[in-house]
């Protein structure tokens, strides 16, 4: 008699909502109990960074990813172990994202120039495909892996303070959790749940005065898992909502810069204060539109924060609303449209 059969005699099966939980606990602790022995190994190893937005300039320990991975693994294989029916796509997902994290240790590493992240991360994204709805076209299908690439670079771009990334995180995950649990979609919280607990666990190391940096393997991560949200639960418009911060700075960049490589940023930086200052020149962001005048790290980031959770909420609303939206012709006029581009 196998183990997994003995705990399904022992233990009922267990509402989704329960297993979400249990998911997102079991991220939490893993990546908890990991991060002190991922920041310890990198330091011995050298793999750090100064923390250029502060007057000491402090050396931090970099590809604290790792520790995000590692908790989200451990989730959604519970999730797998616990929910039979849903196997086929929370393995999906767990390759996408294990191949969109060895993406970013690859970039953290040898640093990839932006066309080649962008390929590569449209690579992983191809899996996906395979959770795609039946009988739609080839044009939505490689809408897929394109979606993917560029959700894992939008997160990728809005960086570089202490909490920023993981605070953004947090609040996406959180208001796709709510917004999957109105619309019933509970089978998709244990994706969310799971990415949800490690974030939460990683932004204590994270948050200022930060102890550890993301790196891209951590933040390619965060917007691969939106996407495979968006995709599985088909809840598109509200994953969305909730990037729109990252949207934001990504169109502020773009189009003040086009498409940059890290080597050609130049960083915010200090005043005689300690505080942030934007640079006289050089692209817009997100960040330094709410840099026009000189603020505190931890100020800043909060104030990214407040947008997020704007746009988190609204998300939310939207979920709340969209059963109603159904009535609404000139809706339902949009939906057929939308139809008839999934089986182009």
């Amino acid at each position: 008699m196998s183990i997994k059969y003995l705990t399904m005699i022992l233990l009922p099966q267990l509402p989704l909502y329960a297993i979400a939980i249990i998911c997102g606990l079991l991220s939490f602790i893993v990546t908890k109990l990991a991060m002190p022995i991922i920041i310890r190994k990198l330091e011995e190893a050298d793999i750090v960074g100064k923390d250029i937005h502060k007057s000491w300039r402090p050396v931090v320990a970099e590809m604290g990813g790792f520790g995000i991975l590692f908790g989200f693994i451990i989730g959604m294989f519970s999730g797998i172990y616990m929910h039979d029916i849903l196997t086929s796509q929370l393995v999906i997902v767990l390759v996408v994202i294990l191949l969109v994290g060895i993406i970013g240790i690859v970039d953290d590493l040898l640093a990839l120039s932006s066309k080649e992240k962008f390929f590569l991360l449209f690579l992983a994204g191809l899996p996906l495909i395979w959770a795609a709805p039946p009988n739609v076209g080839l044009l939505y299908l490689i809408t897929i892996p394109i979606a993917l690439s560029i959700g894992s670079n939008l997160t990728n771009m809005l960086a570089g303070l202490n909490g920023i990334e993981s605070g953004l995180g947090i609040i996406s995950m959180t208001s796709l959790t709510i917004a999957c649990i109105i619309l019933g979609k509970y089978d998709v919280t244990i994706i969310s749940m799971s990415m949800l607990g490690a974030l939460v666990a990683f932004l204590y190391y994270n948050r200022y005065p930060a102890k550890i940096f993301p790196g891209d393997t951590g933040t390619l991560i965060i917007g691969a898992a939106i996407v495979c949200i968006a995709f599985i639960g088909r809840v598109k418009l509200i994953a969305f909502i909730v990037m729109m911060p990252n949207i934001i700075d990504a169109a502020l960049k773009f189009y003040s810069a086009g498409v940059m490589n890290r080597q050609q940023q130049k960083p915010t930086q200090l005043n005689d204060e300690g505080k942030l200052v934007r640079p006289e020149t050089g692209f817009k962001s997100l960040i330094r539109l709410v840099l026009r005048h000189p603020i505190a790290e931890k100020d800043a980031v909060k104030i990214i924060w407040g947008i997020g959770i704007f746009f988190g909420v609204l998300g939310i609303i939207t979920a709340l609303i969209m059963p109603g939206m159904l009535d609404n012709q000139t809706l339902m006029n949009f939906l057929n449209i939308k139809e008839m581009f999934y089986h182009i």
